[in-house]
Order: structure tokens, then sequence, then C-alpha cells
């Protein structure tokens, strides 16, 4: 099986259900659950070259699937109690990210950016109601005056076509820097 390139996005769509499964077993929220796994797909991409093929790839993605599971718990615990404890740290937290790290996060940002802004504007304004207003799918469906399983069903569509274009953009970028 091909995993890089246009590829890419093939092997999104056949693996994301059943990785959603796996992840299901671990997390008990719908949402954190499809964040997990967007997390776990955006690792994935990047971490595509390092794969051996000594196991499946479907197990591959599990086990990242499982470090992303793991960040998410060790994540909510340090926030819930340093947050809670020491609220003024929450400041110092945005503050204590160092040169190269800002950097990383702006370059990850502008992709994110170009990708939103080669969807669709349904797709886009749905993903960020979701993802920048920190809506539930419940709350977008207020707001858009639209039924909860369509505003979940067109929630779906819209990251299954991020995450392809994002691939596309990811792959195009990884080829013409290549050496």
């Amino acid at each position: 099986m091909s995993i890089a390139g246009p590829e890419s996005e093939k092997w999104i769509e056949k693996f994301s259900p059943r990785l959603l499964n796996f992840i299901n077993q671990f997390v008990e929220g719908k949402e954190d659950a499809q964040d997990i796994l967007q997390e776990t797909l955006i690792s994935a991409l990047g971490s595509l070259p390092t794969f051996s093929k000594r196991s499946s790839f479907y197990t591959w993605l599990c086990s990242i699937a499982k470090h992303e599971i793991a960040d998410f718990y060790r994540k909510k615990r340090i926030k819930a109690f340093l947050f809670s404890r020491l609220p003024w740290l929450e400041g110092l937290a945005g503050e204590a990210l160092g040169p190269e790290q800002l950097l990383l996060r702006k370059e990850f940002e502008q992709q994110v950016r170009r990708t939103l802004a080669g969807l669709g504007e349904g797709y886009r304004e749905i993903l960020r109601l979701k993802y920048y207003r920190g809506l539930t799918v419940e709350e977008i469906a207020r707001e858009l005056n639209e039924s909860f399983k369509t505003v979940e069903s067109r929630l779906f569509r819209a990251r299954k076509a991020f995450a392809k274009a994002f691939s596309a953009d990811y792959s195009q970028r990884n080829l013409s820097f290549s050496p």
C-alpha cells in the first residue's frame, strides 16, 4: 500500500472509521475522540517517512493514537490541577514557548489557514464554529438552525475534506522542499 503523496487521503478514508472506534474505547466524549483522531492523523502524516513497515499500517496508527490519548489525559490532568490551584500560571504557560516552538506553531497555523481557505464556505463555517469558537455540535445546530444529525454529518464531512486538503498541501510542500 502506498501511504505518501496523493494516496494519503485514501488511507485517511480507509482507516479513520476503524481508528475512531479504537479511540472510542479509551475516551468517553465523542468530540474528544474526534479531536484525538484528527491529532493522530496529523501526527501520522508528519511521521510517514519513519514508518518502517515492521507492523501493519493500522497497528502503527493505533500506536500513534495511544500516544495521543495519553497526551490528551496528561494535559487534561495537568491543566486541571495547575490552573485550579495556581490560575496565574495560565498566562505564564503561553509565555514559556521558545522561539523554535513559536515558529513551528506559526507555520502550522499558516498551513491550517491555507487549508481552510481552500475549502468551501459551508465547511469553513462549520469548522470555524467548532474549533475557533469552541461550540458543541448542539450549539452549532442551534446557531445554524439545523438538526443535530445534519450538523454532525456536515462536521464529519468537513473534517474529512480538511484532512484530505491538509494532506495534499503537506505532501506537496514536502515534495517541493526535498533535496
